[in-house]
């Protein structure tokens, strides 16, 4: 029998691993996807090899790309960008790590608390979570963004409009920033040269500001697995927790299993209650079906699996917010084209934001002209200057907003260097009505798949009044940028930053697991990954949180089943055992 079973190797599940491993644990974790072992052989920077959610190499599927994607039932208009594999979607990630918005936590008395979804806030204080933040942001490490151009033009244009610069890690007011991000900062030859012969490691290290962050990182070429740049957890947490000798005496090493989709929760009665004893797997390029127990069971297959398999498993859901709650941040774009060099393709994905406490983010972003075009052309408002499908929307931006087609689409991809893409990330409500479930119509080899429902059209009035606040600021921004013309495209949900989906509250009434993260119905059972999260966070990237609350989690567990001591709030931050794992991780070329 195992300690520890943790179901996905995502953004949470190895930061669980790493940090139970290293009490010594004994530890399995368990991936659907592939393992991804050698990305600079496997990867590449083209668009679609690396994004075509059928058959690229980051896609929701099997590790065989010969075989389809996994499928899922999507009710409303939307695009799935989850990925399977080791790291999940942070493979795809620009690695932004920015802590939540104060106000989205339990406690909060400032002039803005009810900006906020109020109803659905986190069960503790935001101070009882900043020593997780900072576990978690010396252990990545989580630092200032390298920045270019396009953030300065950025930065300008900010305060051409009025704003200030907020140089803090916690979000207080209005103002604009510096991208704290999960990015080893360059070295070296690195944003130095463009000429792949001096990108190599050790003459390069940390980000090669190749612009390619949503293709995976396997940059600088011939570097160690945990000195790539982006630490998406494929390159952090996942070789630390593999690597036992970092752990001295005490620690063990986690053991993984790829290309292993979990299909069911084993629970037996104890004492009356229903209990985690174990799971189910099958071993996706054979077909064998694998069983294991475990003292403790934890859930990270993320926001769009962790419901269907808990509902596959038929464990407890009296209450029915199992998959209820789905949070996306209500994502849009608004691009500006002009009629000088931005430098939008250089460097890592976002390396600035601006922040507006109780509404949400904006990012300019790095991103290829297929991803750009893909985007563009999500739009629910219809096609620019033919048809507006009901809703054309008017604002700060040139014309309705909707998807630019002809002649205006052929312009903004004749030269992705003069543009500059907003993306808008909307603090959006809590809603019972945004939800996954198994579907009812369509079953896989792995069993009933996901069913989403999350209707742009419906949302609150205080998340559709923050969407529409953000991309007219953002439109304002790309105004004072010297942006010749604006285009916004009123994207349908793009499925990236889900996150809420089997929340964390006091009231088991609406939530899934309690304040520890264990599951108020089922003991044992523990869950870290985004699905956990208890709101939308304010509107920023959610990973950076995840990875805190994942952190927290694991000292829970530790200390309800293995008498274990609390290490995160009685210490400081483990650098000089991240700088053990870097020696021992290089000798092993893991």
């Amino acid at each position: 029998m195992r300690d520890v079973i943790i179901i996905g190797a995502g953004g949470g599940g190895p930061v669980v691993a790493k940090e139970l491993a290293a009490q010594g644990l004994d530890v399995l974790m368990l991936e659907a996807g592939g393992r991804n072992a050698n990305p600079e052989q496997d990867w590449t920077h083209f668009e679609d090899d690396g994004n075509n959610p059928l058959s690229g190499a980051q896609r929701f599927g099997p590790s065989d790309r010969s075989k389809p994607a996994w499928y899922r039932q999507l009710t409303t208009p939307a695009m799935n960008m989850n990925m399977a594999g080791v790291g999940g979607t942070t493979q795809i990630y620009f690695g932004n790590s920015p802590r939540a918005m104060p106000g989205a936590f339990k406690g909060y008395n400032g002039e803005d608390a009810a900006d906020y979804d109020r109803n659905f806030e986190f069960p503790f204080s935001y101070e009882e979570l900043r020593p997780y933040y900072e576990w978690v942001e010396e252990t990545l490490p989580v630092q200032t963004a390298a920045m270019g151009k396009n953030e300065q033009l950025f930065y300008n244009a900010c305060e051409n409009i009025g704003m200030n610069c907020q140089t803090s890690r916690d979000i207080s007011r209005d103002a604009y920033r510096p991208q704290q991000n999960a990015v080893l900062q360059p070295g070296g030859n690195a944003g130095l040269s463009s000429t792949a012969s001096e990108l190599t490691y050790p003459n390069a290290t940390g980000c090669t500001m190749c612009g390619h962050c949503v293709q995976g990182c396997y940059e600088p070429l011939g570097a160690p697995r945990n000195l790539k740049a982006k630490r998406s957890t494929d390159n952090s947490y996942v070789p630390m927790a593999l690597t036992a000798d970092a752990w001295a005496t005490k620690g063990k090493a986690a053991s993984i299993i790829s290309d292993a989709f979990v299909t069911k929760i084993h629970t037996s009665n104890v004492n009356g209650k229903s209990t985690a004893t174990g799971v189910s797997w099958r071993n996706t390029l054979t077909g064998e079906v694998v069983s294991e127990n475990a003292k403790v069971v934890v859930m990270a297959a993320g926001c769009l699996e962790n419901p269907r398999l808990w509902q596959n498993s038929n464990l407890p859901n009296s209450h029915d917010w199992v998959g209820r709650g789905l949070t996306d941040h209500a994502f849009d774009l608004v691009c500006g084209q002009f009629p000088f060099d931005t430098g939008s393709t250089k460097g890592v994905g976002s390396s600035a934001r601006a922040d507006f406490p109780g509404k949400g983010c904006i990012e300019p972003t790095t991103i290829g002209p297929a991803f750009l075009a893909a985007n563009l052309n999500m739009s629910d408002s219809g096609m620019r200057g033919y048809y507006d499908n009901g809703r054309g929307v008017y604002g700060q931006w040139d014309g309705p907003s909707g998807r630019p087609v002809g002649k205006e689409l052929k312009s903004f991809l004749t030269d992705i260097n003069k543009i500059m893409t907003m993306l808008i990330i909307t603090d959006d409500d809590v809603e019972a009505d945004n939800r996954v479930l198994p579907s009812s119509l369509l079953n896989d080899d792995n069993g009933a798949v996901s069913e989403i429902t999350i209707n742009k059209r419906t949302r609150s009035a205080r998340t559709l009044a923050n969407r529409e606040f953000l991309a007219n600021k953002a439109a304002d921004i790309l105004r004072a940028a010297g942006a010749t013309n604006i285009v916004r495209a009123d994207i349908v949900p793009l499925l990236i930053h889900v996150q809420s989906s089997m929340r964390m509250g006091d009231d088991p009434t609406n939530s899934v697991i309690n304040a520890n993260g264990e599951a108020h119905e089922v003991d044992a059972l523990y869950i870290a990954d985004n699905s956990a999260l208890s709101n939308a966070l304010g509107g920023p990237n959610p990973t950076l949180t995840t990875q805190a609350l994942a952190t927290r989690t694991s000292e829970k567990i530790m200390q309800k089943h293995f008498a274990g001591t609390p290490w995160v709030t009685s210490s400081s931050p483990l650098s000089s055992i991240d700088n053990l794992v870097t020696q021992a991780v290089m000798s092993r070329g893991l």
